[in-house]
């Protein structure tokens, strides 16, 4: 059993807790991307390092593990139908994801609506060849689902904004792919996989003449991540959001585990993923959808090593990083950030966290 195990999370929320001066919530991304601090924390020290020098903390044989998703345009003006155009008023939607209900039809969306609309009610999105949808339902966290007349993805690009963080404040339009990885792939996320974008592609190069082994798994990032906990950890209720493992991947990863070869995860996001997959012994193909939630006092880790930037205080992720790596560990490295000048969420700095005990 790791040595540093609090079982309770409301204590280990409060452990943790900090004090961020907004200064220090990265506004913009460093540039280069891989010219961030990245802090190595283990279970007895801290190193400061550059992402750049990521290759010497990684070995010949070790497989790093990334979320290929891409972040979709999902914020989309609207307008309520009125007499003789769409003078009706404006609603702001953001998507969420594709929802597979079939008694309700086809072309299924959650999305947070602001103002909100009731059931029955009808929007228009978009201004030039506006797209009609319409609300046929209510979900528990208030999110509505809206059934379009025609497949939206087509059309998001050019009705579309990306969904930039709330505390960011740059132009979406302007920061539209460096809000991206430079591997992302498969559209679908309302937020990016954060960890990874600290890679370049001379980065990835240098991996792969070092001999590291790359591969990929899909989660989509919902609006979920942004969610704080208010009140007990035990009554805080995860968003689902789909993820995929391939035959490549899954067997890339058995394969390292097999060998003795570190599994390093990009992200919390593609921990998410791999620990849904994961039975304790063998990582299952197929897709899905995840609500998991780790805290401390989670146990059979697969990844030895995870990538990831600094957190919100009061949030789900960390308290996954403080199962990983134990609550003293994550303690001392944020300490060690805010004292140290890191940047912290989305565009901010990384850490190198290695997994506390022997619990995978």
């Amino acid at each position: 059993m790791p040595p540093d195990v609090h079982p309770d999370p409301d204590a280990v929320l409060e452990a943790l807790h900090f004090e961020l001066p907004p200064s220090r919530i990265a506004q913009t991304g460093a540039e280069p991307r891989d010219s961030s601090r990245l802090m190595v924390v283990g279970a007895e020290k801290i190193e400061h390092r550059i992402f750049h020098e990521l290759p010497t903390l990684l070995r010949p044989g070790d497989l790093l593990v990334f979320n290929e998703s891409r972040v979709i345009p999902a914020r989309v003006m609207a307008h309520k139908p009125a007499q003789g155009g769409l003078g009706g008023g404006k609603v702001e939607v953001m998507l969420l994801r594709r929802e597979e209900r079939p008694e309700l039809g086809v072309n299924l969306w959650s999305a947070y609506l602001k103002p909100a609309r009731r059931a029955g009610n009808e929007l228009w999105l978009g201004e030039d060849m506006p797209l009609r949808a319409e609300v046929v339902g209510v979900l528990p966290d208030g999110a509505r689902l809206l059934r379009f007349a025609e497949d939206i993805r087509p059309h998001l690009e050019r009705i579309g904004t990306l969904p930039l963080p709330p505390y960011i404040s740059a132009d979406p339009a302007a920061f539209a792919e460096r809000y991206q990885t430079v591997y992302a792939h498969t559209p679908g996320s309302v937020a990016a996989p954060t960890a990874g974008l600290h890679f370049t592609p001379e980065l990835l190069a240098r991996l792969d003449a070092h001999g590291v082994e790359r591969c990929s798994i899909t989660l989509h990032v919902g609006a979920g991540t942004f969610k704080p906990i208010v009140g007990r950890v035990a009554d805080h209720t995860m968003h689902a959001e789909s993820y995929d493992v391939s035959e490549e991947t899954a067997a890339a990863v058995m394969r390292a585990k097999k060998e003795g070869r570190r599994v390093i995860a990009v992200g919390t996001t593609t921990v998410r993923a791999l620990q849904s997959a994961w039975d304790g012994k063998t990582l299952h193909v197929g897709g899905c959808d995840t609500s998991i939630f780790i805290t401390p006092g989670y146990a059979r880790f697969l990844p030895d090593v995870l990538i990831t930037n600094l957190h919100l205080p009061g949030s789900t992720l960390l308290l996954l990083v403080a199962a990983f790596a134990g609550v003293k560990p994550i303690r001392a490295a944020y300490d060690a950030a805010l004292e140290q000048g890191y940047r912290f969420y989305s565009l901010g700095d990384a850490m190198w966290l290695e997994r506390a005990g022997e619990n995978g």
